[in-house]
């Protein structure tokens, strides 16, 4: 008898590495290994574009592998940086600290679930509405090892700026704001983006370079730029 293999399991697994990635993280976290823990969220938000390319690349995009890649992505990149906020500090203020640190998981999993529910159709859009879950993880670790971690400023502006990146991040993934869908290697994209994909490659050779430092400001430069083009087009709509 032949046992047949469906495509879907290629991209699966690419989707179940993602959750593992973050399975291994919230025991460093747990370990007080922050800097490691956020080497395990940085490979699951690199499983989780792998994921969505094997697809299209195998032609086994499937509602099954979009409910499974929300699933993954709500621990990886919800649940793990909000006990990673916790973790780092907020314990220290009691239930107050739970609420906070709870944000990025709380607003996380909404912005997946009105993205599966506007979803009418398997192929990628040109914007996000709102910022991508893996996005907003990315900005709350990229803060904490390459900043808060590093003591630049007193600790009163070190744990308040920790706040204030937690509460940002979690309005920006349930806000209405347009951000950029990642750019494809593509003649085609090139074209018709040639100045985003430029500042892209330019913003990836810089965080290389800087070995990450350069995360974080890309980052905030990224939410002023989607902030005020999307200013800009509710302007011209009314």
């Amino acid at each position: 008898m032949k046992v047949r293999f469906s495509r879907a399991i290629i991209p699966n697994f690419f989707t179940l590495m993602n959750i593992y990635m973050g399975f291994m993280a919230l025991i460093s976290i747990h370990n007080s290994e922050f800097t490691r823990a956020a080497s395990y969220i940085l490979l699951a938000g690199i499983f989780d574009a792998l994921d969505g390319f094997m697809a299209r690349l195998t032609k086994s995009a499937s509602e099954f592998g979009i409910q499974l890649d929300s699933l993954c992505d709500a621990v990886s990149f919800g649940v793990v940086p909000s006990f990673l906020l916790w973790k780092i500090y907020l314990f220290q203020l009691g239930e107050f600290g739970i609420l906070l640190a709870s944000l990025p998981a709380l607003t996380g999993v909404m912005r997946l679930a009105r993205f599966n529910v506007r979803s009418a159709t398997l192929q990628d859009k040109q914007y996000f509405e709102g910022m991508p879950i893996p996005l907003g993880a990315l900005m709350i670790i990229s803060f904490i090892i390459f900043i808060y971690m590093k003591n630049y400023f007193t600790p009163e502006l070190n744990n308040g700026m920790l706040i204030g990146i937690s509460v940002l991040t979690s309005l920006l993934m349930v806000s209405k704001i347009k951000f950029e869908n990642l750019p494809r290697p593509s003649k085609k994209y090139i074209k018709s983006k040639p100045i985003f994909f430029s500042i892209f490659v330019i913003a990836i050779i810089a965080i290389i370079a800087t070995k990450g430092m350069m995360i974080f400001p890309f980052m905030i430069l990224n939410v002023i730029y989607a902030s005020v083009r999307t200013l800009v087009l509710n302007f011209k709509k009314n």
